[in-house]
């Protein structure tokens, strides 16, 4: 994260996998608590926050398809945050520069909001705490409380917002392969909550699939949702397993699905550039090579 003295701040938003992620109960506000453990990533969107003369929020998002109003959760990120510090009436320009892919998976979304809320708090020296920020950052999305934080990896329950630090993982690389189309996160809570109607969820041991998450095994109670409905997914991760990932699970809901590999001293293997030449031969698949925060 960098500041201009004129006025600006320029940050990166980071992309995120789930390494580990059981859906409990739904809640009566219609999320569901969670139990995860999510990985901050250095794949990143590029956020610019200026102050300008003329009053209101202006959003540009080049080279995307997204919303430039009050629809784009970056819009109400900025309004959230201008209305709790008495600030509603003040002029700011963001310029959202898209890299991680799209309703992926990925947090993306999640990821410009929170940074917007903690750009802000530095831009305007708010002085909000980081129990502040979440405060605001709930109402946004369930993702969105950990990217106001400067962990690089936490467990999380609840709806995302009862976090616990974790060690980043080290001396690994994150292949990333998104199939090319985008997957609706509340068609597939929706289609999960009417899968595992009568089933109690907090049955599972969640602890001891803890104590294995770079397993070829890692859980996300999601994948079957998703698949059910694209099991080309399920191919992709094959692909990554006969290529040498030491673990593959889909990220969040989906579609986008990823392989950990380790580093040979400090450098990507060759297994890496292996399995992205195959798997970019693929039509419409995105391949991204990224190492955790």
């Amino acid at each position: 994260m960098s500041a201009n003295q004129g006025g600006s701040v320029t940050l990166r938003a980071p992309a995120k996998v789930n390494l580990f992620l059981r859906v409990l109960e739904r809640r009566s506000d219609g999320y569901h608590n969670l139990d995860t453990v999510m990985q901050k990533l250095e794949l990143s969107d590029l956020l610019t926050l200026a102050v300008t003369e003329e009053s209101g929020i202006v959003l540009r998002c080049p080279d995307s398809d997204l919303p430039e109003d009050r629809s784009n959760i970056v819009w109400r990120a900025a309004e959230a945050f201008l209305a709790a510090c008495g600030c509603e009436k003040l002029g700011l320009a963001i310029t959202l520069e898209k890299n991680i892919p799209i309703a992926a998976g990925l947090g993306g979304g999640s990821s410009d909001a929170g940074t917007v809320l903690t750009g802000l708090n530095r831009l305007l020296a708010a002085g909000l705490t980081i129990a502040e920020l979440i405060e605001l950052a709930r109402p946004l999305g369930a993702d969105v409380p950990f990217f106001v934080t400067g962990y690089g990896a936490v467990r999380a329950e609840g709806i995302g917002d009862r976090m616990v630090p974790l060690p980043s993982l080290k001396n690994c690389s994150f292949v990333l392969v998104n199939p090319g189309f985008s997957v609706s996160t509340r068609w597939v809570y929706e289609k999960y909550a009417l899968t595992m109607a009568g089933k109690d969820s907090k049955l599972y041991d969640s602890q001891k699939k803890m104590d294995h998450l770079l397993l070829p095994s890692g859980v996300n109670d999601l994948e079957r949702v998703t698949l059910s409905l694209y099991p080309e997914i399920e191919l992709l991760k094959q692909k990554l397993l006969v290529h040498g990932a030491a673990s593959v699970l889909m990220s969040g809901s989906g579609p986008t699905v990823f392989g950990v590999f380790p580093d040979e001293n400090g450098r990507l293997s060759k297994l890496v550039r292996q399995a992205v030449e195959a798997l970019q031969q693929q039509n419409s698949v995105k391949v991204f090579v990224t190492q955790p925060v």
